[in-house]
């Protein structure tokens, strides 16, 4: 009898869906999809302010058993131009790729590729 593998579950999110949502419903939607063992390829990656609340979120959801935290990688930020230097406009990474750390690793990272491993049969649901 065959082993049943584990299937891993990616989700594409689009720019407009992620700009519909608030900075706090936007890290409630990626935090509920990671819990549920599901990696997120977002088009428009988060502001740094915004990566550093899901991980203080993360850390206070993280079980032992059941969700150990997130893996985070973004490609390169666009480029500002002058006028959003000038008045100090945040700059996002192009893509950000998002998952349970106990499926997804970074074996490396460039500014315009993230190869990652995924780890099967590690808690995906």
């Amino acid at each position: 009898m065959a082993k049943k593998e584990k299937e891993i579950s990616f989700n594409l999110v689009s720019r407009h869906k992620l700009d519909e949502l608030t900075s706090s419903e936007k890290l409630q939607f990626i935090l509920k999809e990671v819990k549920k063992g599901k990696i997120l390829v977002l088009e428009r990656g988060l502001t740094p302010f915004e990566q550093a609340n899901l991980i203080e979120n993360t850390m206070k959801e993280i079980e032992e058993d059941t969700f150990i935290g997130v893996e985070m990688e973004g490609l390169g930020e666009d480029k500002p131009s002058f006028f959003q230097k000038l008045f100090g406009h945040s700059r996002k990474p192009r893509v950000t790729l998002i998952g349970p750390a106990n499926l997804l690793k970074t074996i490396r990272k460039d500014n315009d590729m993230i190869q990652t491993k995924i780890i099967p049969g590690r808690g995906a649901n």
